[in-house]
């Protein structure tokens, strides 16, 4: 069952955030990840507060996203997000 990791990010500091975009991909991509929304306009239906930065990722399955999200890989690139953003990141199956 595919699984989905929605992350919901305010940046804080763009140009720092930069040199996240293409690590974090690469690392998707070598987990069989792809991306589905990337940081498109978003409009808030219901509730607060409004989203900045909205990224959705479906991978095979869970237990695939939870190894990306492990990886040596990614946590090099998730050492920069932090550093230069806030927000969450949440892992969905979904069919």
């Amino acid at each position: 069952m595919p699984a989905y990791v929605i992350a919901d990010v305010q940046v804080k500091n763009a140009s720092g955030y930069e040199s996240y975009r293409p690590l974090a991909a690469a690392s998707i991509a070598r987990f069989g990840g792809r991306f589905i929304v990337r940081g498109g306009k978003t409009e808030l239906l219901e509730g607060a507060p409004e989203p900045e930065r909205i990224v959705v990722i479906e991978f095979p399955d869970a237990d695939t996203a939870r190894r990306w999200y492990h990886s040596d890989e990614y946590q090099q690139a998730l050492k920069i997000r932090q550093a230069n953003s806030t927000g969450r990141l949440i892992l969905v199956e979904g069919a």
